[in-house]
């Protein structure tokens, strides 16, 4: 049942960072929500994974509210932060056995050596977070969302300070995982939404700008970065 969400907004105190907004996200797609800083889309993010409650609108996942039953959403939902926070005095085994454990999940050490060597951690899994680089650190927040093997999986600017090769990496690994399951990335760089997304959702001052297919933006006069330009101002 994917993602819908209708006229949410979200005020702190006199400012509005979502205004109205409505979008529904169906299973298996990818989208990105493309759009400047302070545009909404870390706030939106949060909104899906029960961190912030709406001011006014609903937003329910998998036919779920996320503030009535947020215990059936969190279930269904990985989420990513844009600033992975990560126990970097932990190993890296060690860390996704604890993030099993906070899901409950049976038989954990099974789970935990499945979500390693499906996001391509086998090289690095007895070394202390700390001492990973930044693409195996990502890909390490990429694990501890999927551990519980959700349906929806949300990350917040996930290829971010990546260098070109662990870029290439983890975009390759994102498409991968994403497959099967509804995902939503936000960022303000037009070559990963291309590079990852089968659709595009532009984002202005809290408000949807434009929305669409990628293909579709990317075959128009200028592309997506055209489109991007004109419609957000940026």
């Amino acid at each position: 049942m994917g993602i819908q969400i209708h006229h949410v907004t979200k005020q702190f105190g006199a400012q509005k960072a979502l205004n109205d907004l409505s979008l529904e996200v169906p299973d298996g797609q990818v989208l990105g929500l493309l759009g400047p800083n302070g545009a909404g889309k870390s706030t939106l993010m949060r909104l899906i994974t029960g961190y912030l409650p709406p001011t006014k609108g609903t937003v329910r996942v998998a036919g779920f509210d996320v503030q009535d039953v947020p215990e059936e959403t969190r279930r269904r939902v990985g989420y990513l932060p844009e600033h992975n926070p990560l126990h970097t005095e932990m190993y890296v085994t060690e860390y996704l056995r604890f993030v099993a454990g906070i899901h409950h999940i049976e038989r954990a050490d099974e789970r935990v050596e499945q979500v390693i060597a499906e996001v391509g951690l086998t090289p690095e899994r007895h070394k202390e977070i700390g001492q990973l680089s930044k693409g195996y650190r990502q890909r390490v927040g990429l694990a501890q969302a999927l551990i519980h093997e959700p349906e929806v999986l949300i990350l917040d600017e996930p290829t971010s300070g990546l260098d070109p090769n662990q870029l290439v990496e983890v975009r390759a690994l994102i498409r991968r995982v994403g497959a099967q399951r509804t995902v939503i990335l936000s960022t303000h760089v037009m070559q990963e939404v291309e590079a990852m997304c089968d659709r595009v959702v532009l984002i202005k001052q809290g408000q949807i700008v434009g929305d669409g297919p990628t293909s579709e933006f990317a075959s128009q006069p200028g592309g997506l970065e055209l489109a991007f330009k004109t419609l957000t101002g940026a």
